[in-house]
């Protein structure tokens, strides 16, 4: 059976695609979009690859280069979780009408600490920081310790995630 168009397409795609991941690890790889096009980014990506794990560069996905492309993409996806740093700054503050990814993993640390202790309410995790998101934090500063503003500043993220820690270390 031939090779068809949409087969080299779909292996282009899928080579992009780990190229495209890599690079999420390794800056010295430039991003391509996975188009399925063996383009001019594409090419410069494969070479910087070959160049980065010391295959001849040429800009060529042959079975070698492949093989190190595949293995390396899965080096890295199977490897320990890498430590997402999100809070921007040490005086930085979440509070009423924020929105966004912070707001989200607020809620969620929120919600996983509700599930492990009585009397704590469960909120929505909608991404904004709502009068009910506001109303859970106070009472969480308050079972710390912490002032009760119903804002999360450096403070209250370190206990949220030292609680959400020692809650997932008693699960497993």
């Amino acid at each position: 059976m031939p090779y068809t168009n949409a087969q080299k397409k779909q292996h282009i795609y899928e080579l992009q695609t780990y190229l495209y991941a890599i690079s999420l690890f390794n800056n010295n790889i430039p991003q391509v979009l996975p188009d399925g096009v063996y383009g001019k980014d594409t090419v410069a990506a494969v070479r910087a690859f070959q160049q980065e794990y010391g295959l001849p560069e040429t800009g060529n996905t042959d079975p070698l280069t492949w093989n190190r492309v595949v293995s390396v993409y899965r080096s890295y996806i199977n490897s320990a979780p890498v430590p997402y740093n999100v809070f921007p700054s040490a005086k930085y503050v979440c509070s009423s009408g924020d929105k966004g990814e912070l707001i989200y993993i607020i809620q969620a640390m929120l919600n996983d600490i509700s599930g492990s202790y009585e009397n704590f309410p469960v909120i929505d995790v909608c991404g904004n920081y709502n009068d009910t998101t506001m109303d859970a934090v106070k009472m969480f500063q308050k079972k710390t310790g912490l002032p009760q503003n119903g804002k999360v500043d450096s403070s209250t993220w370190n206990m949220l995630v030292r609680c959400c820690e020692h809650i997932n270390k008693t699960l497993h």
